[in-house]
């Protein structure tokens, strides 16, 4: 049995990852039968192809070196978040994300897609990347699902609309191929959503041209959204705070039960676990209640902790 799973985020989570990885590594005892961690995904901000969430910062070359060495090193992929669906042919050239591009291309790095534009220029320039299709396409209808499915991707994210949707589910062609996202944040049938990444999308786009022009000045959202008032505002919506406790009132919300009992079953063996931009102990909550047995959370997580404050990822009074 494998159940690998995708996390978030290599490089605004770096440590945090990192340490979990050797915690599977080095306490096989303390985890799910199966689990494996298939990637972890995100991007090296201010990367302009950018998309889903907003990723503020700044990363050199040496550290995209330092991080994709140590994944990689464990044999784990990254797997770029090039989701912006508000790629114009201009942006293609933009010097940091082919630095990235180039740096990462050995193979065993992945790129997640949802621009055509973008995808044809990545399968052009660098073949060698395994690319996924995005959840952020907003494929609801079974059809086009299927199809998608039999399209030239290595996987295919769900619309996590359809996740309890088991008669849809059922008729997948390829279930090895797709990717579940089972702690969807996001209100089911949200009618903002491809809205919200597109807003997403421009104020990446702004922020990189911000950096490239004023690496010093720091970048002010509210400017931004000044600027362009026909923006919808979505950077402040409740949904992304929400814990592993609050999904669970989801419809869309799926149980560590129903991964093992259900969709491996069915044939299902990618599952997606979001929280870039969640904080330490939110995403923590989240990693135990996925992949850490029950009757193992306790010892788990005092495991970790102590891992991430002797690494200084985090900093607890004694």
């Amino acid at each position: 049995m494998r159940v690998r799973f995708h996390l978030p985020d290599f490089a605004g989570h770096f440590r945090f990852n990192l340490i979990f990885a050797e915690m599977l590594k080095r306490c096989p005892q303390y985890f799910r039968d199966g689990v494996e961690i298939a990637s972890v995904y995100g991007c090296f901000p201010p990367s302009l192809w950018n998309g889903g969430r907003f990723c503020g910062g700044y990363c050199d070359k040496d550290y995209v070196k330092t991080v994709l060495s140590a994944f990689n090193d464990r044999g784990i992929p990254l797997r770029f978040t090039f989701t912006n669906p508000m790629i114009e042919k201009k942006h293609l050239s933009d010097d940091f994300c082919n630095m990235v591009m180039n740096v990462a291309n050995n193979g065993l790095n992945e790129a997640i897609v949802f621009s055509p534009i973008l995808e044809e220029y990545i399968r052009k320039q660098y073949p060698k990347y395994k690319l996924t299709s995005s959840t952020c396409k907003r494929i609801t209808d079974p059809d086009t699902l299927y199809s998608e499915v039999e399209k030239d991707y290595h996987i295919v994210v769900i619309d996590y609309d359809l996740n309890n949707k088991f008669d849809v589910l059922e008729k997948i062609p390829d279930k090895d191929k797709c990717e579940i996202l089972v702690n969807a944040c996001c209100d089911p049938g949200c009618v903002n959503r491809s809205e919200h990444y597109r807003a997403i999308g421009l104020q990446q786009i702004d922020y990189a041209n911000h950096v490239k022009k004023h690496p010093n000045a720091a970048y002010s959202p509210d400017s931004f959204y000044k600027q362009h008032p026909e923006i919808k505002r979505f950077d402040k919506c409740p949904s992304v705070s929400r814990t592993v406790f609050d999904i669970q009132d989801l419809s869309t919300h799926i149980t560590p039960d129903d991964i093992w009992n259900k969709y491996v079953p069915m044939g299902f063996t990618q599952f997606k676990i979001e929280g870039r931009t969640y904080e330490t102990f939110n995403l923590l909550e989240h990693y135990m209640y996925y992949m850490i047995r029950p009757e193992c959370k306790d010892i788990a997580r005092l495991t970790f902790l102590r891992q991430l404050r002797a690494n200084g990822v985090i900093n607890l009074s004694e």
